[in-house]
């Protein structure tokens, strides 16, 4: 008993915990690299998450002894949790998969505006006990104020646009930019007078409104096509946000996990980026696009031209008879919640001897792996799903692709008009393969905002409805053959 009390006060106890914690996140972390692996992942960093908060709820004593914090802390930290926990819970069993990409934006925009208020108290605190805070802890509160008050406001503005809440195109006030200037500006100069002697909350409460602005400001004029980069973007400001008040508090798991979320944020950020051949800072100055704008079905499009349209019984025949088929899924797939009735069709035709692969685009749906999700969640094997880079030399050898509710992705206007807003993006080259069958509700443009020639190409065959049925009705036409 003696043992296990003084090893209980002991400081390496508490640091013990926060290693476990770190080996449990990057753990769940490795995990999250695949699908077949992602809920394992998932559950293991849930138990490091744990650990870190028994460690936080000891705490560390100012003799570096460990203490339970006083009982007033600890149930005002378990009354949050218990809070969070329902309405976490019930929110993420609830919510579709249409939505998850509004849910992440929501959450972690949570995050961020728990790092700027956490940033408010202590420097609160610091103020009414006449503290003089030291640059190393001041600095920090100042960073993480900042960039988490515009995480948070950033991606309530984005949880607008992909809820459909605000407008999904480009909002731009005259001025926009100089607009965006002025606050960061202002927020950089309150920050230098705070840590130079300026001892002032309402000061600090100015910076905190004028990074909200700055984080409302900077998302409006960025349209829905950037949306991907954008919530990744946001995700990687609440990571580096919470380092740095991990920094101010000395609290090493908040360090920790900070700088593993901003860092993965970051480089998802960059792959995204990379993927829509945009620079992070030309996002940043104002995106394209916004929502569909959709046109009624019927063969008609845009400036009198006219598509083919088709049947499910003629999409089965071409199928039935083909040697490789190449199926793409977009965010209209996601919305017809088609993903189990396409590993149907994928099941029927490989018992007929046809080969069938998967083209996923890294920015198809409204965030970054949308499609490998809803895959996944269908039981498609990892190993049909074929990143950009790996299947666009296979579509010159496919008899038939379906495109199932993408747009944006498979646009040949990126590679072909220069004067197009999304020239130069890498896409899926499905125009290449012998025959394409588009499966869209109508000929409403994609989230860019733009028409799609491939609707209008000679070997393009559109059937109209919602992508479920209409590949219920296929899958029962290729049976029947």
């Amino acid at each position: 008993m003696t043992l296990a009390t003084a090893w209980y006060q002991s400081f390496n106890f508490v640091t013990s915990l926060y290693i476990f914690a770190f080996i449990f996140f990057i753990v769940g972390l490795k995990g999250l690299t695949g699908p077949n692996t992602a809920v394992k992942g998932n559950k293991i960093a849930a138990v490091g998450m744990v650990i870190a908060v028994v460690a936080s709820l000891i705490g560390v004593g100012p003799d570096g002894i460990a203490v339970i914090n006083k009982s007033s802390d600890v149930i005002v930290i378990v009354l949050g949790v218990l809070i969070g926990t329902a309405l976490g819970i019930p929110s993420a069993i609830k919510v579709k998969m249409t939505a998850i990409p509004q849910m992440v934006a929501l959450f972690n925009g949570v995050g961020g505006g728990a790092v700027a208020l956490i940033s408010f108290v202590e420097y609160n605190q610091w103020m009414q006990e006449g503290a003089t805070p030291e640059l190393q802890a001041l600095i920090p509160t100042l960073f993480a104020a900042i960039v988490g008050s515009v995480s948070f406001w950033g991606s309530n503005i984005a949880f607008g646009k992909l809820q459909e809440i605000l407008p999904g195109r480009p909002i731009q006030l005259p001025g926009q930019q100089f607009i965006n200037l002025a606050l960061f500006l202002y927020c950089i100069g309150a920050a230098v007078a705070i840590a130079t002697g300026t001892d002032s909350v309402p000061l600090f409460v100015s910076i905190l409104v004028a990074a909200a602005l700055l984080g409302n400001m900077v998302v409006l004029p960025i349209g829905g096509a950037d949306m991907p980069v954008v919530i990744s973007l946001l995700n990687a400001f609440t990571g580096l946000s919470a380092a740095a008040a991990g920094i101010a508090l000395q609290n090493v798991i908040l360090i920790v996990a900070g700088m593993i979320v901003g860092a993965s944020g970051t480089i998802l950020t960059n792959l995204m980026a990379v993927a829509m051949n945009r620079s992070v800072p030309s996002i940043i100055a104002g995106g394209f696009g916004g929502g569909s704008g959709a046109v009624a079905a019927g063969p008609e499009g845009e400036e009198g031209r006219t598509v083919r349209s088709t049947s499910a019984q003629d999409v089965a025949i071409q199928l039935a008879f083909a040697r490789l088929v190449v199926i793409v899924p977009g965010y209209g797939m996601a919305v017809a919640q088609a993903q189990h009735a396409v590993k149907e069709l994928t099941r029927v035709l490989e018992a007929k001897g046809v080969e069938v692969k998967f083209g996923i685009h890294p920015v198809a749906g409204r965030m970054p792996g949308h499609m490998n999700v809803l895959l996944a969640e269908a039981d498609v094997p990892y190993e049909q799903l074929r990143e950009m880079d790996d299947i666009n030399p296979e579509f010159p050898r496919a008899d038939v692709v379906l495109v199932i509710g993408a747009n944006d992705v498979t646009n040949p206007a990126a590679k072909d008009s220069p004067e197009s807003p999304i020239y130069g993006m890498p896409i899926l080259e499905v125009d290449q393969a012998a025959a394409t069958v588009v499966l869209k509700r109508s000929m409403g443009a994609g989230f860019a905002g733009i028409d799609n020639p491939l609707f209008y190409d000679e070997k393009t065959s559109l059937l109209f409805g919602d992508a479920k049925d209409s590949v219920g009705e296929i899958t029962a036409e290729v049976q029947s053959l």
